[in-house]
């Protein structure tokens, strides 16, 4: 079992940076996918970005490619989101979620794992 819990999501203003972490305990993760997923209110939860555990691989959605970096620190079992000129239309709940094989990585139902959600919110 792998649970995931999410933190540092906030109120900011458009234009600002905030930074997500996402804690993973519960099993070894080395071989692990780790994704970050956001969903606005009646909308469908949308791909943000992924990353393999050794950092070797990563991609992100097209909309946030250069403002959002995902990063992951092994040590202490921590992804996290670095999101940068942040505008009123990334406002969302952000979801981390896992999976165990490089596929489909931008699909939300190929992921096994998932937290509760940390709320981020951009005022105009």
């Amino acid at each position: 079992q792998v649970q995931l819990g999410e933190s540092g999501g906030g109120l900011v203003q458009a234009g600002g940076s905030l930074r997500l972490s996402c804690a993973a305990s519960g099993r070894t993760f080395s071989n692990y996918i780790m994704g970050w997923f956001r969903q606005a209110p009646g909308k469908e939860r949308e791909f943000v970005a992924a990353i393999t555990w050794s950092g070797s691989s990563t991609t992100y959605a097209g909309s946030v490619k250069g403002r959002f970096t995902i990063s992951a620190d092994n040590a202490k079992n921590t992804v996290y989101l670095q999101m940068n000129s942040l505008k009123p239309e990334d406002t969302a709940v952000y979801y981390c979620a896992s999976k165990t094989r490089w596929s489909s990585v931008n699909t939300a139902r190929a992921y096994d794992y998932w937290g509760q959600g940390t709320q981020v919110t951009v005022s105009s």
